[in-house]
C-alpha cells in the first residue's frame, strides 16, 4: 500500500471495534439500507460510532467486514455516499471529507475504496447568510493583488517576494511563474466577539472549512488576473460573479497603468461599489506615496468618480460613503500598513441587496469531476436558494434544450453545506450529467422553471474604445454572467462611433444561452471595448 494511502492503511489496521469509531461497509444502497426500520438502525449505529470517536467517525466503504479490500464500481460508491449522507443527517452528523483510491478488482474492472470522515453536528446552515460579502480584486500584473489578499486571509506578513499569494486557490503552474492565469478564491471572516478569523494553514482545505464554520461574517475574494493576455478572464471574474464590492490595486512603485484604467472602467461599468488599495507603500518614500495617491485621485475624477483618501478622512467615512465615493487606502503586505483599516472596512461593509427570495439561478463558471461524486458545477449563486436533493434544470445545451439534474451535495470553500443562497460561491455536485457535458455559461434553474434558450437579443450599448466605427457584422466577444461568446452586432442606423450610446441587435455566433432583460455585459475585440444592457430578447 503506497504512502498516499496511509489514512486507509491506519483505518484497516485498527479495524472495527465494538464501541469504536470505525465502520467497514462493502457498499450502501437505497433499496436495502434506507428501507423501513433499517435506516433508523443504521443511523443509530452511525451516531454511536461518532460519539465513540469524540465527535468523529470513519466509514471505510468498499471493504468487507473483515477489512479485506473488495472495491466497488464508481456508480456504487456514489450511491453509497448518498446513502451515508442521509444516514448522517438522521444521526445529527455530516460527512466532512472523503478520500478515494482506485483498485484493480478480480473481474478486471476498475473499482474504488473510500474513507469518509464524519463529524458530529448538522452541515453548516447557510440559508440566512446575509453577512457573506464577496469582493472582486483587479489591477495590473505585479501590483500585489494576490499578495495583499493572501496576507489578509492569513494575517501573515509577506516576505517581500509575494510569498503569501501562494495561499490562494491557484494552479501549480501559476505558483511556479508567480502570475495568476485564472480566477482564484480565498476567504476569511470575523467573529462577533473575537475579531478576524483567519486561516492558520492555507494549504489545508479543512482550514478554509474551519473559517466558514467559525466566522459570524465571511469575506470571500475573487482574485482576478492582472496580465493583459488574460483580460477576458478578469472580465469574467468581474462580470460573471455576484460581487458586492470591487477592490482595485495600484502599486506605489509603479502607479496607475493602462491596465489599471481598463480594470477601473470594467468595475464602474458593472456599477460595482469600488475601493482602491495602494500597495507596496513600504517600498517607496512618503513623497512617492503622495504622488501616486494624487494620480489615483486624478484618474477617478477623469471618469466622474469622487475619491475619498482614507489617510485624510478616516475609515469610518469610507464605510459610510463607499458607492457614492471611491475610498483610497495605503497598504503594505510586508509592513502591515493599512491592513487594520481593510479589516475594519470588510467587517463593517453591508451586504448588497440580495435576490435570496427570487427563484434559484446560478451560472456555471467552472466544472470538474470528483471521484465517487461525479460532475461538479462551480459558480456564484445569482438568486434564490438551493438545497441538497433539489431537482434542477441545466442548460441550455448546444441544441437549446435543458437537462434535468439533481443536486447531490453542495460545498462552499471545502465545507459541506446543506443549502446555499444568493451571493455565495459554491460547488454543486450534480446527478444526471457528465462533467464533459458541463460548459461555462450554462445556467442552473428550478425544475419547474420554463426557460427558453436565447440566440439573439437587442441591447443598449456604450462604446468605450474603438479605432474607427462599429458597423454591421462587427464580431466581438460578449461577456455576460459567466459566458464568453463570439457575437455578431447589427447596430441601429448602421454604425456606432467611439463614445456613442446606441441600440444594436446581437446574435451569438455558435450557440444559445439563458439571457434575461436587464442583464449587464461587456464586449471586447482587440483594443475595442464597450458595455451594454440587454433590453429585449428573441428565443429560438
Amino acid at each position: 500500500m503506497s504512502a498516499d494511502r496511509a489514512s486507509l492503511r491506519r483505518a484497516l489496521e485498527r479495524g472495527e471495534e465494538e464501541g469504536g469509531p470505525i465502520e467497514f461497509k462493502t457498499r450502501l444502497t437505497r433499496d436495502t439500507h434506507l428501507a423501513d426500520g433499517r435506516m433508523e438502525s443504521l443511523a443509530a449505529q452511525l451516531r454511536h460510532r461518532v460519539l465513540s470517536g469524540d465527535g468523529e467517525a470513519t466509514y471505510v466503504v468498499g471493504v468487507d467486514d473483515d477489512g479485506a479490500i473488495a472495491g466497488i464500481s464508481p456508480e456504487a460508491f456514489s450511491e453509497s455516499m448518498d446513502v451515508l449522507s442521509l444516514l448522517a443527517e438522521e444521526a445529527d452528523a455530516h460527512i466532512e471529507d472523503v478520500e478515494t483510491w482506485g483498485i484493480q478488482r478480480d473481474d478486471a474492472a476498475d473499482g474504488l475504496v473510500g474513507l469518509a470522515t464524519l463529524r458530529e453536528g448538522a452541515m453548516l446552515d447557510q440559508a440566512e447568510d446575509d453577512d457573506h460579502v464577496v469582493v472582486g480584486t483587479a489591477g495590473h500584473v505585479d501590483h500585489g493583488k494576490s499578495t495583499l489578499v493572501g496576507t489578509l486571509v492569513t494575517g501573515e506578513r509577506d516576505d517581500g517576494q509575494g510569498g503569501t499569494r501562494s495561499f490562494l486557490d491557484v494552479q501549480p503552474h501559476e505558483v511556479e511563474r508567480g502570475l495568476s492565469a485564472d480566477l482564484s478564491y480565498a476567504v476569511y471572516g470575523f467573529d462577533d466577539e473575537d475579531g478576524p478569523v483567519r486561516m492558520d494553514n492555507p494549504d489545508r482545505k479543512t482550514d478554509r472549512a474551519r473559517v466558514v464554520r467559525e466566522a459570524d461574517r465571511l469575506v470571500s475574494f475573487v482574485d482576478t488576473v492582472g496580465h493583459e493576455p488574460w483580460l477576458r478572464t478578469t472580465i469574467r471574474g468581474l462580470v460573471g460573479q455576484k460581487l458586492d464590492y470591487g477592490m482595485l490595486v495600484v502599486a506605489a512603485d509603479d502607479g496607475p497603468t493602462k491596465t489599471t484604467r481598463e480594470h477601473l472602467g470594467i468595475l464602474l461599468a458593472t456599477e460595482l461599489p469600488t475601493m482602491v488599495a495602494i500597495t507596496k507603500v513600504d517600498a517607496v518614500d512618503d513623497e512617492r506615496v503622495e504622488a501616486v495617491e494624487d494620480e489615483v485621485e486624478a484618474m477617478l475624477r477623469e471618469v466622474g468618480e469622487t475619491p475619498l483618501p482614507v489617510a485624510r478622512h478616516g475609515v469610518d467615512a469610507a464605510i459610510e460613503e463607499i458607492g457614492t465615493t471611491v475610498p483610497i487606502l495605503r497598504t503594505s503586505a510586508v509592513s502591515g500598513a493599512g491592513l487594520d483599516d481593510l479589516d475594519t472596512l470588510f467587517e463593517a461593509l453591508p451586504k448588497r441587496e440580495s435576490d435570496a427570495d427570487a427563484p434559484f439561478r446560478m451560472y456555471v463558471d467552472r466544472s470538474y469531476s470528483v471521484t465517487g461524486v461525479g460532475a461538479v458545477a462551480s459558480g456564484t449563486v445569482n438568486a434564490g436558494t438551493v438545497e441538497a436533493g433539489d431537482e434542477l434544470l441545466l442548460g441550455p445545451m448546444a441544441d437549446g434544450r435543458f437537462r434535468e439534474v439533481e443536486v447531490r451535495s453542495i460545498e462552499m470553500h471545502y465545507h459541506r453545506v446543506d443549502q446555499a443562497s444568493a451571493g455565495q460561491i459554491v460547488g454543486i455536485a450534480l446527478k444526471g450529467v457528465e462533467e464533459a457535458e458541463l460548459e461555462r455559461g450554462m445556467a442552473l434553474l428550478p425544475r419547474d422553471a420554463d426557460p427558453e434558450a436565447v440566440r439573439e437579443f437587442e441591447a443598449e450599448v456604450v462604446v468605450l474604445n474603438h479605432p474607427t466605427k462599429i458597423g454591421e457584422g462587427y464580431e466581438p466577444v460578449v461577456h455576460l454572467e459567466t459566458l464568453s461568446e463570439a457575437a455578431i452586432f447589427k447596430p441601429e442606423g448602421g454604425r456606432l462611433l467611439p463614445g456613442d450610446n446606441g441600440r444594436t441587435r446581437i446574435r451569438f455566433k455558435f450557440r444559445p444561452y439563458l439571457i434575461e432583460e436587464g442583464q449587464r455585459f461587456v464586449f471586447r475585440e482587440g483594443q475595442s471595448k464597450g458595455v451594454g444592457t440587454v433590453r429585449s430578447i428573441e428565443t429560438d
